[in-house]
């Protein structure tokens, strides 16, 4: 323990604080975020869907997911039952954004319940509905995709024992309304998304420097805990605990969940060492989840050993087939299958299991492989692949290490954009990897 603090109070920031907004200044950022979405991107969502109304109902402390995304910058939760409806009507290009609430959800959906001329909320939502008469109603559940599966049992009870009859066949999934919302960035997000990525990546590159590690003292879970004290340091979040792990010589290449769920927690760092972290943040509505490489030089050693920078060239050729296969409209199963098979024909030992990122770390959107589901993802799997979405490349090369009488698992993930022009990375990848302790001039992005 005392070591780590120690590490803690030497560390010198990369980072400017002003890179940070303060909270007042996020809280403006995601209402502007907020109301272009709204007013600009929801509406093209709901035509391409062919969903006219959009009823989403939430209780305090249990949100639909997608509901979550939409709360003002102000709100942490949702306030008693609240109902969001939405209402396109194309033909006269609007879309009405009520709330069936006590308060006005925000500056961007305005209160449509006045309890004292009608108590009961229920009705005043179906009088809603009956004034606007859609011709679909769509509400959040669904088999494949957990954040759209966001309506519990008891509000669609109680919304079908409502609802008129003439209705009933009107209701449908909005399944993919709600992954489209989740899934699609806008021009300004993305302008945000990279400095998210570059300060991920500052992170990991101080992370993995002599600035936090020394060599035969410092341990994995010492790094693991600078990473979570650091981003609380800069007033961010992350959505799950990061790890660290290491491959070296003289120890055989353990299953692919070793790395996350069953290695030794306090390995000491020590020449010669492939260090491996995960790690992402969460700032302003949007995450990141990263996946790099550092190796602990020995005496007199300026940089990695050939077979290792050869093996993480290896390892950025599979990134490569695996992106080049991005096509709107292809399955996430249809991306999976063609990329394995191309690169197992240049010789690779590939694995894919790249998921979407973005409103949630873990998004919604086309799952393209799982680590143990390498034959295609049902489901999740079968989605399409949509213009402006953004996706965290997760994958690994297996390659073998003469050198070391063993493989090695060389284990990426970046954030990717897939827009009209193709696919890119947000913000880089490594290509090269870091060096402990870092040489002059030396960069591992």
């Amino acid at each position: 323990m005392k070591k780590l603090i120690i590490l803690l109070l030497i560390f010198t920031t990369q980072i400017n604080a002003q890179q940070i907004l303060s909270e007042k200044d996020r809280a403006i950022v995601v209402d502007e975020i907020l109301a272009d979405r709204f007013n600009n991107l929801l509406p093209k969502l709901m035509d391409r869907t062919g969903i006219d109304m959009w009823i989403l109902i939430s209780r305090e402390y249990n949100e639909d997911p997608v509901l979550k995304t939409m709360l003002p910058s102000t709100w942490l939760n949702a306030r008693r039952r609240t109902i969001i409806l939405f209402y396109r009507d194309k033909e006269k290009n609007t879309l009405d954004k009520l709330a069936i609430a006590r308060y006005n959800f925000g500056d961007n959906i305005v209160s449509a319940w006045n309890k004292d001329k009608e108590p009961n909320q229920w009705k005043r939502l179906m009088q809603l509905i009956e004034e606007r008469n859609p011709n679909t109603i769509g509400l959040n559940y669904s088999t494949h995709f957990n954040i759209s599966d966001g309506l519990d049992k008891t509000d669609y009870d109680e919304f079908m024992q409502h609802l008129p009859e003439k209705y009933n066949d009107k209701i449908v999934s909005a399944e993919k309304l709600a992954i489209a919302w989740i899934e699609t960035r806008t021009a300004r997000e993305m302008v945000i998304y990279s400095q998210l990525v570059n300060i991920t990546h500052t992170i990991i590159a101080e992370a993995f420097s002599e600035k936090v590690i020394t060599q035969g003292i410092t341990s994995t879970i010492d790094v693991e805990w600078w990473l979570r004290q650091k981003i609380t340091d800069l007033g961010l979040k992350t959505w799950f605990h990061p790890s660290v792990d290491i491959q070296r010589s003289y120890e055989v290449l353990k299953s692919h969940i070793y790395s996350f769920d069953d290695r030794p927690e306090d390995m000491i760092i020590l020449p010669g060492d492939l260090l491996h972290c995960d790690f992402g943040i969460t700032y302003l509505r949007l995450n990141t989840d990263c996946q790099e490489l550092a190796y602990v030089l020995k005496p007199n050693e300026t940089e990695a050993p050939l077979f290792l920078r050869n093996a993480l060239a290896e390892g950025n050729k599979v990134q490569d087939i695996f992106t080049s296969n991005f096509e709107t409209g292809k399955t996430g199963n249809q991306i999976l299958l063609k990329s394995l098979q191309e690169a197992k024909a240049e010789g690779l030992k590939p694995s894919i299991y790249t998921h979407p990122l973005g409103s949630y770390g873990h998004s919604s959107g086309p799952t393209i492989g799982m680590w143990d589901a390498q034959g295609g993802v049902q489901g999740a799997g079968d989605y399409p692949l949509f213009p402006n979405t953004v996706y965290a490349i997760e994958l690994n090369a297996t390659v073998n290490i003469p050198q070391w009488q063993r493989d090695i698992r060389i284990m990426l993930e970046e954030a990717g954009f897939y827009g009209e022009n193709g696919f890119r990375y947000v913000n880089g990848r490594q290509t090269k990897l870091l060096l402990i302790p870092r040489l002059k001039n030396h960069q591992g992005n």
